[in-house]
């Protein structure tokens, strides 16, 4: 979905407050059934660690760049670490290893496809079962991804993933706003927090944020691409959960961008929507280029057509990072 005006903390005034206010009842319903489901559920333990990249927003903060460097860390320090993930968008229900070879995004969704290219990736709407699974196939550690509202596994280290940007919005629960709980309670749940903005030089707005008297670690991230965009006139699409941030980092990098589109996030690509996409181009006698998200949705005769510019997740203090990878690792270990 396409996220409304009114939910940015920009749309105070006129029709956004209005209907802010209309939908807050709502909102206070969706809040808590999150919190009861979250307090009356009894979590697995499935043997192994969990890692829980998460958020509090609907939409992309970059969870899934995230949940790829910290499974490439826990894999350089020596560990077996697997993937786990809803498999939002796919037709199958899981438990299911990812295969890239086999699969497409229609059969296991977007985001698994790039987690299982970091390390094996499972998917499985019922979330213990998926763990289980990885535990059978000889996983050390387990990395969830977009699993902070699921209390359906034992977590010993979470982390939120938080837009430096777009921050919590017009800070209203879902339909009001963005937020998928209260801050005060996500948080709480929290061991620590990964603030993604626009690159190294762009600094958190720690206290904005309602994060300068946290009393866990807080982390700076970005996302850097790992190649520069290819020359002469581009045109980009992208339907993740906040297009806009695509198309500036690519002009940042010093692409030519003669059209952009945008779709909602999580888009299933049509053939009317391939076919305009295809005639842009023409138009401006421009390649096409999008994410790897939204590449790895296209149907494969048309992916050779599309270039897909890749981006990974910095840390400023990678040590920090890896410090509380270890840490959680160490106290996990068995007779500790």
């Amino acid at each position: 979905m396409r996220e409304p005006a009114f939910w940015r903390v920009d749309a105070g005034r006129g029709s956004g407050s209005l209907v802010r206010a209309l939908l807050t009842p709502l909102s206070w319903i969706y809040g808590w059934a999150t919190a009861r489901r979250i307090r009356k559920t009894e979590p697995l333990d499935p043997g192994i660690p969990v890692i829980c990249i998460g958020n509090l927003t609907l939409g992309g903060t970059g969870k899934t760049p995230i949940a790829q460097t910290i499974l490439t860390r826990l894999t350089d320090m020596g560990y077996r670490p697997h993937a786990l993930s809803r498999g939002y968008g796919g037709r199958l229900e899981g438990p299911v290893q990812v295969d890239p070879s086999a699969h497409s995004a229609g059969d296991v969704g977007d985001e698994p496809l790039l987690l299982a290219r970091a390390a094996p990736a499972w998917i499985s709407r019922d979330r213990p079962a998926g763990a289980l699974a990885a535990v059978e196939a000889a996983a050390q550690v387990l990395v969830l991804d977009d699993g902070h509202q699921n209390p359906t596994l034992r977590k010993q280290l979470s982390f939120v993933v938080i837009d430096g940007e777009a921050g919590w919005g017009a800070n209203k629960v879902f339909p009001a706003g963005p937020l998928r709980e209260p801050v005060a309670k996500g948080l709480a749940r929290a061991d620590a927090v990964i603030v993604m903005t626009r690159n190294a030089d762009s600094l958190p707005d720690y206290e904005g944020l309602g994060l300068s008297d946290l009393e866990i670690p807080v982390l700076h991230a970005w996302l850097a691409p790992t190649q520069t965009p290819p020359r002469g006139s581009l045109v980009a699409f992208a339907g993740i959960g906040r297009p806009q941030k695509f198309f500036d980092a690519l002009q940042a990098a010093g692409a030519d961008l003669s059209e952009t589109g945008q779709f909602a996030d999580h888009h299933p690509y049509s053939k009317g929507d391939l076919k305009r996409l295809q005639r842009l181009a023409k138009t401006h006698d421009a390649a096409l280029i999008t994410t790897e998200k939204d590449w790895v949705r296209l149907p494969p005769a048309l992916q050779p057509e599309v270039t897909a510019w890749p981006v990974r997740a910095e840390f400023a203090n990678p040590a920090a990072l890896d410090g509380l990878l270890r840490d959680m690792m160490d106290a996990s270990a068995p007779g500790r």
